[in-house]
Order: C-alpha cells, then sequence, then structure tokens
C-alpha cells in the first residue's frame, strides 16, 4: 500500500480511503458485525483512512472495528452540515461518544457549495478551529461537488482539507467540468491544501471503465488519497489492486462487473418532495404522484434516502 501525507497536515494516509456510506442502512444496510469486518479487511491489507459523516449515522460500524485495533493507526474523517455553533458542539460530542474515541483526525464542512456557505457556516468552523486547538480534531476542511466550493475553500488557509468530487467524465460536478475542477484543485495543492477526491465512478456509471478511471486519478499529482464506497471483501481487494497496480484482478471482474447498483424508490412513495430538494445533481422529480429517478444524473451518494419520512428510498 501508498501513503501520503494529506496536505501539510501531519497526517499519513492511505492512498485509498474507505468510503462508509455504502454499508449504511441507506445503501446496502450490513451488520454491525459485516460492516466492522470489512474495515478489519481493509485494515489488515493496508487502508488505514475511513470517511464517514454525522448524516450516515454508521458510527457504530467503526466503533465496533477499532476493537481490533490501536486507535492511533487509524485515520477517521467525518463531516457535518453544523451552521452554529450548538450544532457544531453536538456534532463533535456525537463523533468522540459514538466512536468511543478521544479525538478526530478529519473534521469536515459537509457539501459546502461556494465561498458564501462558508461564510454561513464560519461559527461552527469557529468552533471546530477552538476543538483543534484542544486537541480535539486533528485537521479541518470541507467537502463539495462543486467547484466554487474549492475556490471558496482555497480563501479559507484554516481550511487545510479538501474531499471533492472527481472523476474522468467529472460526472457529478454541480457547475463545470473535469478540466476546470482539475484547475481549482492544482491551485488548492500549490497552497499546501490536502486532498481527498471522492465518487471515482461517478455512482457506478463508470464501472465499465474501471481500470481506465482509476488511471487517470493515479496520474493526477495533487490527490493524496481515493475515498471509494465499498461493501464487500471483493470490492476492497479489487480497489486496492487498482490503486496499488493498475490492475483489475481477472478472478473479481466477472463478479464485480456483474452487479449494478441503482437507486429503488417504493411504490409506496407519498411524494412529500422532501428527496427532490434534497438532490443536488437534479437527478429526482415529482411525476405522476410519485418521486422518479433519471439515472443518467444520479451518482447514488444515497443523500435522498435521509430525508424520505418514510424510509421509501434506498440504493440497493
Amino acid at each position: 500500500m501508498k501513503y501520503s501525507e494529506l496536505g501539510n497536515t501531519g497526517i499519513i494516509t492511505s492512498n485509498i480511503c474507505f468510503g462508509s456510506l455504502t454499508m449504511t442502512p441507506f445503501q446496502s444496510n450490513l451488520t454491525i458485525k459485516e460492516g466492522a469486518y470489512l474495515i478489519e479487511h481493509a485494515f489488515n491489507n493496508g487502508i488505514n483512512f475511513i470517511d464517514t459523516a454525522q448524516l450516515y449515522d454508521n458510527y457504530y460500524y467503526i466503533r465496533e472495528a477499532l476493537k481490533g485495533f490501536s486507535r492511533n493507526d487509524l485515520i477517521i474523517s467525518t463531516k457535518s452540515y453544523a451552521w452554529n455553533r450548538k450544532l457544531a458542539e453536538d456534532a463533535l460530542k456525537e463523533a468522540l461518544n459514538e466512536l468511543n474515541t478521544d479525538y478526530i483526525d478529519i473534521f469536515l464542512l459537509h457539501e459546502q457549495e461556494s465561498e458564501l456557505t462558508i461564510k454561513g457556516h464560519y461559527e461552527a468552523l469557529e468552533f471546530f478551529m477552538e476543538a483543534k486547538n484542544k486537541g480535539y480534531i486533528r485537521a479541518l476542511g470541507l467537502s463539495t461537488h462543486r467547484i466554487s466550493g474549492v475556490l471558496g475553500a482555497n480563501k479559507y488557509p484554516e481550511l487545510e482539507l479538501i474531499h471533492p468530487i472527481l472523476n474522468k467524465d467529472g460526472l457529478g460536478i454541480g457547475d463545470g467540468n473535469v478540466t476546470e475542477m482539475i484547475k481549482a484543485l492544482e491551485e488548492s495543492k500549490k497552497l499546501g491544501k490536502g486532498i481527498y477526491s471522492m465518487k471515482p465512478l461517478g455512482g457506478g456509471h463508470l464501472i465499465k471503465d474501471i481500470e481506465k478511471s482509476f488511471k487517470f486519478l493515479n496520474k493526477l499529482k495533487f490527490i493524496d488519497s481515493i475515498a471509494v464506497g465499498m461493501q464487500s471483501i471483493e470490492e476492497i481487494d479489487c480497489n486496492i489492486s487498482l490503486i496499488n497496480n493498475g490492475v483489475y484482478p481477472e478472478e473479481l471482474k466477472e463478479k464485480l462487473l456483474s452487479k449494478r447498483r441503482k437507486l429503488i424508490i417504493e411504490e409506496y412513495c407519498t411524494a412529500c418532495g422532501n428527496c427532490v430538494q434534497r438532490c443536488n445533481q437534479d437527478a429526482l422529480k415529482i411525476l405522476n404522484g410519485v418521486s422518479t429517478v433519471d439515472y443518467n444524473k444520479c451518482v447514488l451518494c444515497g443523500y435522498c434516502a435521509t430525508v424520505c419520512p418514510d424510509f421509501y428510498i434506498k440504493v440497493v
């Protein structure tokens, strides 16, 4: 496994990050034991970096996995939509308590769209900076699906890390193309920021081009690590091989290529519209009294499922 420092943070991570959203009730709905086993398998094969979020409601997988190895050996990144001091304090307490840890390695402002949204969340960021000074957080940053989010982060030296959406076709970028995103991130790297990207396969749309997709990202020198959603031993082993060697193991190819994930909305949908408002990809619309998916736009983030009051949405 290859390892890199995340920008100038002093945090050393594997070049592949375990994206944990896929294990949650919103997607594969693994048991605590199953999810912890996958994290342990990834760790035992060199992955020391895991990405989660307050929204994902899956800290229990990581807490269980941590029983098998030292806390200091695993880099944990989490995210929160907190915009004021109270919400930020609650988010940090929840993470510390639910993970049963004394500190969080990386805390991100979740889904920031631009400099304006960063300003709107600055009260929360101020609290997180205080918590960092007290040793509860090691590094701060933001996640974003937008070029304007990256450009906004570049104006704030206190934001040390950027977690952007990036893949070879620019799928999921909300306000431009892959060339423009790369230009913004190259500027971020010059400023000393750490970068770990997300959605290398565009929510599954690039699965047939998986080797090209990983080779594209591996060539980008500004990327310190690539976050990949994983929900099986085979996916973990495949992604490690792709990151380290650029090779898709033949023995896994048939099984993984035949697997297709998609967003499912039950026929009982009441058309409340919560999911439509939540989707940043404009992939959902209310048609004929039910929420309907445009699969060409959906990147399978699963965030829409978190706002469905009746739990009628799931990525499977």
